[in-house]
């Protein structure tokens, strides 16, 4: 972490709301579905997919599980009836992990259910380490009756290889990334060239064993070697896709959609953006790196 990223960190419990928002607003929609469909068809027109998420984590009351899934029915609808190329990413804490995990296994398998009967598709978001095990059991329960869903996995964590070995059996949609957050030792790796290594070899793997893969990642070096395996394996399109936050790195995004390959930006929106934003930057204050760089290359004109 540069100087830059510890004074984030430092800092953020003491930074003015206002501040937070200006940082939020380069990676975050708007507080309503019109904010989120705006910008998903300004990304269509791109050439570029999306994945709408609503923002919401951690809850502790069931009614607010079941709000979030009535807003997923409508972010569905407005994607179909809008005939958008955009799928959904919900958080298992959002639909009530924490609460009750058969709660919120039946949240998430009535977005599935609905999703697919508008031939769309839900991925599970990886969360902490706490909430791995019950992410993958959740997944792979659904997997069994639905083939419109997929989940996360992330190269930082010690047990990733173990649980790609797992879920290459069934075929599995995963999006892969390093993670954000913020793990013991004993849980995940520090070393930033072992989860860049981690990162390369569980992607091979993944890729050998015919599964598809959304390869999240901004870290242009991790680019170049999945574009390594893609010729190497030859394999097509519509068989793997990059994913990116909205509102980091522009270019790159640009140079994939160009180069011939699915590029899926992850677009967040909805009303509980200060807690997100504030966890996000805390987790991992490389964002406001990412998004200050940004700004300051549009600021002077640097082509983006």
């Amino acid at each position: 972490m540069n100087w830059f990223n510890k004074l984030i960190a430092l800092t953020l419990p003491f930074v003015p709301k206002p501040i937070v928002g200006f940082f939020s607003r380069h990676y975050i929609a708007g507080d309503t579905l019109d904010d989120a469909v705006t910008l998903v068809r300004e990304l269509n027109e791109q050439k570029m997919m999306a994945t709408i998420d609503v923002l919401g984590e951690e809850v502790k009351e069931k009614e607010q599980s079941r709000k979030a899934v009535e807003l997923y029915i409508n972010v569905l609808e407005a994607i179909h009836n809008e005939n958008l190329d955009a799928n959904i990413s919900v958080k298992p804490t959002h639909m009530g992990l924490k609460i009750d995990k058969e709660f919120c296994f039946q949240n998430i398998k009535e977005l599935v259910s609905g999703a697919a009967k508008v031939n769309n598709f839900v991925r599970i978001d990886m969360e902490d380490a706490s909430t791995t095990d019950d992410t993958i059991d959740i997944y792979l329960r659904l997997k069994k009756d639905f083939s419109n869903v997929g989940t996360v996995l992330q190269s930082y964590l010690r047990r990733t290889i173990d649980d790609i070995n797992h879920v290459i059996k069934h075929q599995s949609n995963l999006r892969y990334c390093k993670g954000i957050y913020n793990e013991k030792r004993e849980i995940a790796y520090k070393d930033k060239s072992i989860i860049n290594d981690n990162f390369k070899y569980g992607l091979e793997k993944l890729l050998r064993n015919g599964c598809y893969v959304g390869i999240a990642t901004h870290d242009e070096k991790l680019v170049w070697h999945a574009l390594k395996l893609i010729d190497q394996l030859q394999l097509k399109p519509e068989q793997y896709e990059f994913q990116m936050l909205l509102g980091v790195d522009h270019e790159l995004r640009r140079i994939l959609v160009g180069g011939g390959h699915r590029l899926r930006v992850y677009v967040p929106f909805g009303t509980e953006w200060f807690g997100y934003s504030t966890r996000r930057l805390k987790e991992n204050p490389a964002i406001a790196g990412h998004i200050l760089r940004d700004l300051i290359n549009r600021i002077f004109g640097i082509k983006q």
